[in-house]
């Protein structure tokens, strides 16, 4: 059995390619460059005044109930929704499911998330 030294230390290519690629200026682009390069890509619209101000903007589901759960626990959610998943062994996975598939148990969360955001 012949064992590979590996004491060379000349750079692969990949470690060349970082290197160029460090030594450039990186300039993020812009979405006009990237349809130009591509294009089939779809172009994105950019978000209203409304959208942007509405609290739950960019706000996943997961967050908004991570969020809920610290700051009030999962007994006073169940007071405030009156939903089995946060009454009897809640977790977030359960919970996070129902409130996918149910929409107005969503919207009475986002309520009280709402709200929370107003107390603080």
């Amino acid at each position: 059995m012949v064992l590979k030294n590996d004491n060379n230390k000349e750079p692969t290519d990949k470690q060349k390619q970082s290197d160029k690629l460090s030594d450039t200026e990186f300039k993020p682009k812009t979405n006009e460059d990237l349809n130009e390069e591509n294009p089939a890509r779809r172009n994105r619209r950019q978000a209203t005044e409304e959208q942007l101000n509405n609290p739950l903007h960019g706000v996943k589901l997961a967050q908004i109930l991570e969020r809920l759960v610290e700051h009030y626990g999962w007994e006073h959610l169940a007071d405030c929704v009156n939903i089995r998943c946060f009454m009897y062994n809640p977790t977030m996975k359960s919970s996070l499911g129902f409130l996918r598939k149910t929409r107005w148990a969503r919207e009475h969360v986002e309520d009280v998330y709402l709200d929370m955001l107003e107390e603080e």
